[in-house]
């Protein structure tokens, strides 16, 4: 397997770690304090920036432990490999408590990933399959 290298400026924030030999997500941190009340949707800064390896994609989402015992959720959870902006990640609270972020916790899950781009060719016609146009729960329980 090859070893890519992500490269990180930190502007205040911790560098993004695996908490454990095998883990697939890079943990990412908050920089500072935010309150999300419950129904409230806030972009938490990491104080970090990251160059992403061409041909790779960043994709944040949930730490489970926040989700379960919080229910707060991640949204908008594409990194594209040109962004050089500072990392934010995106937090909703479906949860009914007034829930604090700390400077330092935990908040989400970084996957680096490979991504193919593709050529887009307008047809008429799409081949037919056995699933069709079933929408979501289509194929039954």
């Amino acid at each position: 397997m090859s070893m890519h290298t992500l490269l990180v400026k930190s502007d205040g924030g911790k560098l993004p770690s695996y908490a454990h030999e095998g883990d697939a997500g890079l943990d990412l941190c908050a920089a500072r304090p935010v309150d999300l009340a419950p129904g409230e949707t806030a972009v938490v800064p990491c104080g970090i920036r990251i160059a992403i390896p061409e041909g790779h994609v960043g994709l944040v989402w949930d730490r489970s432990g926040l989700a379960v015992k919080h229910r707060l959720h991640t949204f908008a959870g594409v990194i594209d490999s040109g962004y050089r902006g500072e990392i934010g990640v995106v937090l909703s609270n479906f949860g009914s408590a007034h829930f604090t972020i700390e400077e330092g916790m935990r908040i989400a899950q970084l996957l680096i990933q490979p991504v193919e781009r593709v050529h887009v060719q307008e047809i008429s016609e799409l081949s037919q399959t056995s699933r069709g146009e079933g929408r979501f729960g289509s194929t039954g329980k």
